[in-house]
């Protein structure tokens, strides 16, 4: 049996949304509907919030969560995972973004899934259909496209694949444009520990997306589809994006 461990970097700094892990949304902070989100698995051995506020760690310890405090000089959510899961017992290592307030156990289980079915895989995200093409030309949103097995060939902030044949009427275009890559991902603990090792690449510098750091040094990323997408909390106005987006679900 797998050891798979959750682990949640809630960063206070965010040069867009100071504090935003617990920013209020619906009257609870963001960090608790995340860490909700994401212990409704049954698959998980354990759930891990890691930051480098008192603040954030107060709040998460006073409803239950296992925090812990990390340096405060990371540059990365995945730095910040490394550091909080170096010292524990796992085979598996989940990496769920604390603005993500509407993760569930759909992508909990795509993530771990492709463990369980291959010795082989070191790395998984996932990925979701496009229907908009406002949604498709936004360079905030990843795109990824994938191999015949689902292995990740390249993520973009720019709308990939380019069609050809379609690309003067894609504004009228019905069905699904491309895929949107959601940002959770897996690791084999041994994986994750050697990928903090390695140097920024030049794509990952160009489109500022770490993946493509494991893409250039001839990494494996295997990615699931889901049916969700997601809305990450970027700056404040995003709150009330997830905020329609909970009551529309309530009232449906």
């Amino acid at each position: 049996m797998k050891k798979i461990v959750a682990v949640i970097p809630a960063r206070y700094k965010s040069t867009r949304f100071e504090g935003k892990p617990l920013a209020l949304i619906m009257g609870k902070p963001m960090i608790k509907h995340v860490y909700e989100g994401v212990i409704k698995s049954e698959l998980l051995s354990d759930v891990i919030i890691a930051t480098e506020d008192r603040r954030i760690y107060d709040v998460c310890r006073d409803f239950g969560a296992n925090a812990v405090m990390t340096k405060d000089t990371h540059q990365t959510g995945t730095d910040r995972i490394i550091e909080a899961v170096s010292g524990i017992d796992a085979d598996i290592v989940l990496n769920v973004q604390g603005d993500e307030p509407l993760v569930n156990s759909e992508i909990i289980e795509s993530l771990i899934k492709p463990f369980n079915e291959s010795g082989d895989i070191s790395y998984t995200s996932v990925k979701t259909p496009i229907y908009s093409y406002e949604e498709f030309i936004d360079p905030n949103n990843v795109k990824v496209i994938v191999d015949k097995n689902n292995f990740g060939i390249y993520f973009s902030r720019s709308p990939i694949p380019y069609d050809r044949e379609k690309a003067l009427a894609l504004k009228d275009f019905k069905g699904i444009f491309g895929y949107k890559h959601l940002g959770f991902y897996g690791y084999t603990k041994e994986f994750l520990m050697e990928f903090g090792k390695t140097e920024m690449s030049y794509l990952e510098k160009k489109e500022m997306l770490e993946q493509l750091r494991a893409i250039e040094n001839g990494h494996k990323i295997k990615v699931e589809t889901v049916n969700i997408s997601t809305i990450p909390v970027d700056v404040p106005d995003d709150i009330k994006k997830v905020e329609n987006f909970i009551l529309k679900s309530y009232n449906n």
